[in-house]
């Protein structure tokens, strides 16, 4: 265990009080030895209990440290992170997310051994809350037609992708890629990536790296989520040359056809919530879950709509 290098475990965080203990406490539970490692959180002037959260758990860990963030948004979170690390190795972490106790070890040995520049896992999407908002938006996330990302729906074997949750680099990477842009108030880590790849880098999935991870539980929070990825799924390409992956515009091409699209669309959309309704065994699922996949797509797909205006507008 010794021969392990030292890595520095990255969580931008802002207004995360009630997430932000149980990320650290699958942290602190990691079986990667603790005099390897550093946690770095940093703090985007968040108006609740995040950094005093924080705070007390770096008390009682020393090598739980606290940045500040003062623009508040990720990218700059991360690169402040980035340049303070001190480790050879980079670990984003997600304090909506939790990790399996092997989380950090995995990522370490597969980024060692397969000669890739990025490596992540699969997520697994759990309700936030226990209501039924919140279960249907972890189906959505976690069903086909309500994600399309290989780590959302998950994998056999290792594959080479295009992005990853989270992420896992050696922090030489950011000296030859360079670092997160901070133009990309969202969407940043899909920018990045797509740096990496054009550079000749390489992204890989394994299946055996696990993150739960909570996404909003309150249907409007949802939609406003979605819609500000779709917006940030468009307006990059007034910093960037060229776009992200087909499956981005998608929610933007189904908008734009709408008169076309809307009676199929509905027919898939009921489709697949019978599905869930008779595999989950709850028949309030049937009629919730066209809500939510409605909340996903039309509000990515709106708020693309919206990135388009934006993008013209400028």
């Amino acid at each position: 265990m010794s021969s392990l290098p030292f890595v520095s475990i990255i969580i931008p965080a802002r207004n995360e009080e009630k997430f932000i203990l149980k990320c650290l406490e699958t942290i602190v539970g990691q079986d990667f030895p603790k005099e390897n490692l550093e946690v770095l959180v940093v703090d985007g002037a968040s108006e609740d209990k995040t950094k005093e959260i924080a705070f007390l758990w770096s008390q009682q860990y020393p090598w739980i440290r606290i940045l500040d963030n003062p623009r508040k948004f990720t990218p700059f979170g991360l690169n402040i992170g980035i340049h303070e690390a001190r480790g050879e190795i980079i670990v984003r972490m997600d304090a909506h997310a939790g990790y399996a106790k092997d989380y950090v070890l995995r990522c370490v040995n597969h980024l060692l051994e397969s000669g890739a520049d990025n490596v992540g896992g699969t997520m697994r999407t759990l309700p936030s809350e226990n209501t039924l908002t919140a279960r249907a938006i972890s189906l959505c996330l976690t069903s086909p037609f309500g994600a399309a990302s290989s780590f959302r729906l998950g994998v056999a074997e290792p594959q080479e992708v295009d992005t990853v949750f989270g992420g896992c680099w050696r922090k030489s990477v950011f000296s030859r890629i360079g670092f997160f842009n901070e133009k990309m108030i969202r969407s940043q880590d899909l920018e990045f990536n797509l740096r990496l790849k054009k550079a000749g880098g390489k992204i890989m999935l394994f299946p055996d790296i696990v993150v739960e991870y909570y996404p909003q539980s309150a249907l409007g929070k949802f939609f406003k989520h979605n819609w500000q990825d779709g917006i940030w799924s468009i307006y990059p390409l007034k910093f960037i040359k060229t776009g992200f992956k087909l499956r981005h515009y998608l929610p933007l091409i189904f908008i734009l056809t709408l008169p076309l699209s809307v009676w199929p669309y509905s027919l898939v959309s009921l489709v697949f919530s019978l599905k869930i309704a008779l595999r989950e065994r709850d028949a309030r699922l049937f009629l919730l879950m066209p809500v939510v996949f409605g909340a996903r797509h039309f509000g990515y797909g709106l708020g693309s709509l919206f990135g388009v205006v934006k993008l013209l507008a400028d």
